[in-house]
């Protein structure tokens, strides 16, 4: 039997006690009829918190801006929308639960489900979906600028509805994250560079104007990752000095907790330095910032994502490696992703040693909202 108790412990970010280390992780559900929470999302998130997930983070949602979302269903942050998430937050407050919304604007990144070019054309730094790959425009620097502002709009508005804490998505080939990208980013002016800090600017800037529409007590998570959908075999930083260089200024900026996205949280981030059974992301993030960090990847599963949408099923499986990371104190927090699909209950279960009774990951659980 594997001993979770340090799962179970509190934890405290400034204006934020969160009862255990477990998060619900983003995940794109796009059940936002015209892009407005109804109430089958607010009883959605109420399940996971009547389950005892610690914190919720909302599926991606919008900022303010033209293009910012590449699939109808996926909620706006802005506009109508705030009424629905007003509905959502305290819902989930009535079970006693804690959540934030995540924001983000998926950049050049298009749907190949969806034609989403009659909304808005997309918009990157540099109008490149990948290096190479043309998709959409270049922004401006009045757009840039505009979509600082946005940010910092959403965040005032977070604060306002009442929700807990705000995590901006700076990873997986979106939007700020081909900002990072040194193939996508190939601006001259002071949001490029031929070095990852340089071209970290636009993410500093936007985390600062969250921070002062926030002020300094309520917490701010970034997701970040390595990998990008555009290629899963993508590094932004290839060595720690290169990973200090492109998180400590994010950290400076006002972010409380690295979301440290990986494909597989048990592999370490640089083998080459401290072996097989070195630290992963989260654990190189928190060593090299000083900041708290969220490890997030297969957590509770047999299998990563790559199949969760082409019909692969994922079983359950042992959380042994994760516990003697979190012992070892390698990270804060625990982001759970696709078990909290299907089971959302499933931090109840483990606090009551039935993992027994966890059903298994199906692509199936994806056509509603369980």
């Amino acid at each position: 039997m594997t001993n979770v108790s340090a799962l179970f412990e509190p934890y405290t970010i400034k204006s934020l006690t969160i009862p255990n280390r477990i998060v619900m992780a983003p995940m794109t559900r796009s059940f936002a009829d015209k892009g407005i929470p109804g109430s089958e999302i607010a009883e959605y998130y109420r399940k996971r918190a009547a389950g005892e997930v610690g914190l919720i983070l909302s599926e991606g949602t919008v900022i303010e801006r033209p293009g910012s979302r590449n699939e109808p269903g996926i909620p706006f942050f802005h506009g109508a929308a705030l009424e629905g998430w007003q509905q959502v937050i305290a819902t989930v407050h009535a079970e006693g639960g804690k959540m934030g919304p995540q924001v983000w604007h998926s950049g050049a990144v298009v749907s190949p489900r969806h034609d989403m070019s009659a909304e808005a054309e997309r918009e990157s730094p540099s109008g490149l979906f990948m290096p190479n790959q043309p998709q959409g425009k270049a922004m401006s620097e009045e757009d840039v600028a505009d979509s600082i502002a946005a940010w910092g709009r959403a965040s005032a508005e977070t604060k306002r509805l009442g929700f807990d804490m705000i995590e901006v998505h700076g990873a997986h080939g979106y939007l700020i994250d081909e900002f990072f990208w040194g193939g996508t980013n190939l601006r001259t002016d002071r949001f490029g560079g031929s070095t990852l800090k340089e071209r970290s600017r636009y993410a500093v800037e936007l985390v600062a104007a969250m921070r002062a529409a926030v002020g300094p007590d309520f917490p701010i998570f970034l997701r970040v990752s390595q990998w990008k959908q555009q290629d899963y075999k993508a590094r932004l930083a290839p060595t720690p000095r290169e990973m200090a260089d492109w998180l400590c200024p994010l950290v400076d900026a006002g972010v409380d907790v690295l979301d440290c996205s990986q494909r597989r949280y048990w592999e370490p981030e640089f083998s080459e330095i401290d072996g097989e059974e070195g630290l992963n992301f989260a654990g190189w993030a928190k060593k090299l910032t000083g900041a708290a960090t969220m490890t997030v990847g297969s957590v509770g599963l047999n299998a990563d994502f790559f199949g969760a949408f082409t019909g692969q099923e994922a079983l359950p499986s042992s959380l042994d490696r994760l516990m003697a990371r979190l012992d070892r104190g390698e990270f804060d927090l625990v982001g759970v992703g696709r078990a909290l699909i299907s089971n959302p209950d499933w931090a109840a279960q483990i606090k009551a040693d039935k993992q027994s009774a966890l059903r298994p990951y199906t692509t199936a659980d994806l056509a509603t909202l369980i």
